[in-house]
């Protein structure tokens, strides 16, 4: 696959935070069980990136393992919300700057407040979307952590 420079890894560049960009070949299917068995990694390291609306009208975004869902009351509460759902997918270019399936974390339009499930604190690597199908970053869940701002909380279903 030709190389690519995504916003995302622009922003790691530039903020000196070390990663490994990883490719695969985009096809129909562009959920994260599937991105990581064309990547060859375990399932468990390969993190995917919600987008939600807050009963205040604030965005949040939520990074967790690809095989999990979202705990709604979790997340909630993790931001301090009465509530929150996930937004349209017609609506995540418009409040992202993404795609639905190449949603990053990093360089959204506005850095909204993000929330990383706490099974990816004690991990030394794991892999969320680069900004573009066909693409993630490998880095220390610590070093996004710290270059977005985020926290660590429980926010799946068990």
């Amino acid at each position: 696959m030709a190389e690519c420079k995504t916003n995302a890894m622009r922003i790691l560049e530039r903020n000196k935070v070390a990663y490994v960009m990883h490719s695969y070949p985009p096809g129909d299917s562009v959920d994260g069980v599937t991105v990581a068995a064309k990547i060859g990694w375990p399932v468990e390291l390969v993190y995917k990136t919600l987008v939600t609306k807050g009963k205040s009208g604030d965005t949040f975004v939520f990074v967790i393992p690809v095989a999990r869902e979202l705990d709604l009351k979790k997340a909630a509460k993790a931001v301090g919300e009465k509530a929150v759902e996930m937004i349209h997918v017609k609506d995540i270019n418009r409040v992202t700057g993404y795609i639905r399936g190449g949603c990053s974390p990093i360089g959204m339009k506005k850095q909204y407040r993000t929330v990383i499930d706490q099974s990816a604190e004690p991990l030394e690597r794991f892999l969320v979307s680069a900004g573009k199908i066909g693409f993630q970053v490998e880095l220390k869940p610590t070093d996004l952590r710290d270059l977005i701002g985020a926290s660590f909380a429980d926010l799946t279903m068990k």
